[in-house]
């Protein structure tokens, strides 16, 4: 009788559980759109235009999920969300993923309620000082006065580095990255500290970019990726392997303006991926052309980078070692299959 009670328990727990699974995607399906928080405006990542247009790697990744999801990659609702609240934003349900140059960290995989499914950015956070301060070095950085992000891990990275190199600091925080910006812009403060990429992005919107040097040293590891709420197995991995799909097919050599031709290839790992050969869009709950959609609408990993952030773009970052693993980076996806 008790073991009876157990397995009707045991059945209990693995229906709710496959419930609770699907519920983003269903209401996501209902909705006939995503959800997605990004920042307030970060040239190359997540920014806006005059007409409210998004674009940016985040963003991109957003569109991904979408074409993945609903075939439409502009089946996006993107709601601008401070550092601040963009995990209640997220554990609440206002936004169903967040994708929002937003570091993994131990504390937030673990005690947030948050999943983070991948890294979209391997970035690192440095400072920016004005060139005619003449300093060289973060080393020389004793004294002053520091603008950064309130609720990050800036704020952490900043203390933890001044006290190990035996220095005194000031820092002057606020809650909007645009409050940061105008306020070293104005003088209010010596340093600007964030991601080495948020760096590159915010200078831009300075009075005289040419005016601001990033110093050399890179004082912490901030892999940067898209996260969902802990405990939605279905949602975690179609946004998961939303990001590998983009990565695998830059890997494959399959983009935005192959890929209908890619879908007669007789390589194995092509075909898995653009659905011509196996169930994967079928284990996902997504139907057969999810990946194609992704690179036919969104572009491959290479494509997206290079069109928001790359050497060509205002922020002219390389790929550096968001490079793929194949030509000297880190950037490595699960395969298909």
């Amino acid at each position: 009788m008790k073991f009876k009670t157990l397995l009707a328990a045991g059945a209990a727990i693995a229906f709710s559980t496959t419930m609770a699974s699907a519920a983003t995607l269903d209401d996501v399906k209902a909705a006939g759109k995503i959800k997605c928080g990004v920042s307030q405006g970060l040239p190359g990542f997540s920014n806006p235009d005059d007409e409210g247009n998004w674009s940016g790697l985040d963003v991109a990744f957003c569109r991904a999920m979408a074409a993945a999801v609903l075939g439409d990659s502009n089946a996006v609702e993107f709601t601008p969300l401070s550092a601040k609240v963009r995990f209640t934003a997220l554990q609440s349900g206002e936004i169903d993923v967040l994708s929002r140059n937003t570091t993994w960290t131990a504390t937030r995989d673990n005690s947030l309620g948050l999943e983070f499914v991948g890294v979209n950015y391997y970035d690192g956070q440095g400072f920016m000082v004005r060139k005619d301060l003449g300093v060289k070095s973060a080393t020389e950085l004793s004294g002053a006065a520091v603008c950064t992000n309130t609720g990050t891990t800036t704020e952490l990275n900043v203390a933890d580095y001044f006290r190990a190199q035996g220095m005194d600091y000031t820092v002057v925080a606020f809650e909007k990255a645009d409050e940061v910006v105008a306020a070293y812009d104005a003088g209010r403060c010596d340093v600007y500290t964030t991601d080495r990429s948020g760096l590159a992005a915010q200078r831009v919107k300075l009075a005289d970019p040419e005016a601001h040097v990033v110093l050399p040293e890179i004082i912490s590891k901030e892999p940067l990726g898209p996260a969902v709420r802990h405990g939605d197995n279905q949602w975690g991995d179609i946004a998961r392997w939303t990001l590998n799909a983009m990565i695998n097919a830059e890997e494959l050599g399959i983009t935005s303006a192959n890929v209908d031709e890619m879908k007669g290839s007789d390589n194995p790992s092509i075909k898995r991926l653009l659905g011509t050969e196996g169930s994967v869009g079928a284990d996902l709950g997504l139907g057969a052309d999810w990946a194609y959609n992704i690179v036919k609408q969104v572009g491959n990993y290479g494509e997206v980078y290079d069109a928001t952030v790359g050497p060509n773009t205002p922020l002219k970052l390389d790929r550096g070692v968001n490079a793929l693993w194949t030509q000297g980076g880190i950037l490595y996806a699960a395969p298909v299959r």
